[in-house]
């Protein structure tokens, strides 16, 4: 029982994407949670005030279960997969997030300065909200696909745009490293 409460090791985890990826094309399904989530919101009317979610979302009804999927795993691992909230962190990395004015670095995975009531409910915590939310959905449509689809369909299906599309997300992830979060922080 102590292993299905652990963290479960990349040998265990890469098969059991791979073969989850398998069953997608085996059906003839991309798999991505942009995708998903636009089906969802299809589905919620939103074709009412945009053409781009005039579809035909019962072609994609199988999205509703990843995103269930997605609920529920969450609380599964937020409840009974984390035993141990300490995070074993680098010295330094640790010592640069004190200096951006991180309290409990490497006690927690969700710091209390980012994902606290409080904050997300502040006009700055609201305002960072809203533009990522902006940003991610924007890029997520003009990159044709969010990270897990570009990644892990991607890649697999050996596509260039994938390649391209990656390596855009990690030189953004670099950019808001080294440069947004300091500025915001």
């Amino acid at each position: 029982m102590d292993f299905i409460l652990q963290p479960w090791p990349w040998f265990i985890g890469g098969p059991l994407i791979a073969i989850s990826l398998l069953l997608y094309f085996y059906f003839g399904q991309n798999f991505g949670a942009s995708t998903n989530f636009e089906t969802l919101c299809t589905m919620s009317g939103a074709g009412k005030v945009s053409d781009y979610f005039k579809k035909d979302w019962k072609q994609r009804d199988y999205a509703l279960l990843f995103i269930v999927g997605l609920i529920i795993g969450g609380f599964i691992t937020e409840g009974y997969l984390i035993p141990d909230p300490t995070i074993d962190l680098n010295p330094d990395t640790i010592q640069e997030l004190s200096d951006l004015g991180f309290l409990n670095v490497a006690s927690q995975y969700f710091p209390d300065e980012i994902f606290s009531t409080e904050v997300v409910f502040s006009l700055k915590g609201f305002l960072i909200l809203i533009v990522s939310g902006i940003f991610i959905g924007f890029g997520t449509r003009y990159a044709g696909g969010c990270t897990s689809g570009h990644a892990i369909t991607g890649l697999s299906s050996l596509q260039f745009p994938s390649l391209l599309a990656v390596i855009g997300f990690f030189i953004g992830g670099i950019i808001a490293t080294w440069f947004l979060i300091p500025i915001l922080f």
